[in-house]
């Protein structure tokens, strides 16, 4: 296959790059941030709306899209492209991380894992070979491996066992058969052991994947074990594939993520705590439905350019949160992924202007956590 990465421009005081990833779908201009549309969709947007605030990739879910509404479905479609009309670059997950969260629905073997469907209790079976062939219909630019997330914590022993069978089904995975131009990512497990994770790059990267993504991190454990197991696979991982944090993060948490070198990431929290009232900004984050805010005609942030802000005030969008109307949510979910959006963007910009390391230094000490009147 043709080179899928090539590096733009380097930070000359942290480890930070800018590239650009070329799939089927159009070039992914990194560090990126992937919103989440686990079912084929992002929470109360449109893919119009995703493409306004320049989403230049989403990620979806094998394991929910191959219960509802079925590979078959999607294959009848044409694609999950087709069938949600986005016509730019997909991750999909394999599911690997359903086996971490639906640990009271399923059973572990070798060969893959057996789960009680968490919508009916029906008995299926997802693996390697399975997770693969769905995502090979579905027709994602990006399919990762199938993998076992293991919990937070997990002690040595069980860590290594579960590492070891990540790295036999990555094996199957990466002979399965490819939707055309379809990449594969490897995913570095290992918990917070730093020899197994290292165990993990290196037999890992001699399978020879398209980029690699470091799992099983942001599961419960404290935010110095996440940043030390990003140090420690950042480090080894080769320079010339792209390097995935799954599941982050926090908006400090991506910005102190781009300094090690991470170039992709994926998170809930735009969307989620859109939906729960809450709006992202430069200064933290702030809680829209607290009372301190029902007269307050200002935007959610003077200086952002998304349409809520350009549009409506405070008060207002507290009022719609209040009374149920679901324009608040909607409202509150456009400005999180625009300031998502945004920040990925300044962030490439300083990186190209040899200005990253400022501007880290500049945004962790201004970005605060939620005064109390504001949780």
């Amino acid at each position: 296959m043709p080179m899928v990465y090539s590096i733009l421009q380097r930070d000359k005081h942290t480890s930070s790059r800018t590239g650009i990833i070329k799939t089927v779908h159009g070039d992914i201009v990194t560090p990126a941030f992937m919103p989440v549309g686990t079912q084929g969709s992002v929470k109360s947007v449109s893919p119009r709306e995703l493409d306004e605030i320049n989403a230049s990739i989403i990620l979806s879910n094998t394991y929910h899209l191959n219960i509802r509404p079925g590979v078959e479905v999607i294959r009848a479609a044409g694609g999950l492209h087709q069938f949600m009309n986005w016509n730019k670059p997909i991750l999909t997950d394999s599911g690997g991380y359903q086996v971490f969260s639906l640990a009271k629905l399923r059973r572990i073997t070798d060969e893959g894992v057996e789960f009680q469907s968490h919508l009916d209790g029906s008995k299926m079976f997802l693996g390697p070979k399975e997770a693969m062939a769905i995502q090979a219909v579905l027709g994602s630019d990006i399919a990762m491996v199938f993998d076992e997330c293991p919990p937070y914590p997990c002690d040595h022993e069980a860590a290594s066992r579960s590492l070891t069978r990540t790295l036999r089904w990555a094996a199957q995975c990466r002979t399965q058969a490819r939707a055309p131009g379809q990449l594969y990512f490897g995913i570095i497990q290992g918990s917070n052991h730093r020899d197994l994770r290292l165990r993990a790059v290196e037999e890992t990267v001699r399978m020879d994947f398209d980029g690699y993504a470091i799992g099983g991190v942001s599961v419960g454990e404290p935010e110095d074990v996440m940043y030390a197991v990003v140090d420690w696979v950042a480090a080894a991982l080769p320079d010339e594939k792209p390097r995935y944090v799954m599941g982050v993060g926090t908006p400090p948490q991506i910005v102190a993520a781009v300094a090690k070198g991470i170039d992709m990431f994926d998170c809930v929290l735009p969307t989620r705590v859109g939906r729960n009232g809450c709006a992202y900004t430069k200064d933290g984050m702030l809680q829209i439905k607290g009372a301190r805010y029902k007269a307050d005609f200002t935007p959610i942030a003077i200086d952002c350019g998304c349409y809520a802000c350009r549009n409506f005030t405070r008060a207002y969008i507290r009022h719609l949160l209040n009374v149920g109307e679901i324009l608040g949510l909607r409202l509150l979910t456009l400005h999180n992924l625009f300031f998502y959006e945004s920040l990925m963007a300044t962030i490439r910009e300083r990186i190209n202007h040899g200005t990253f390391a400022e501007y880290k230094e500049e945004f962790l000490s201004r970005y605060k956590p939620p005064a109390k009147h504001d949780r």
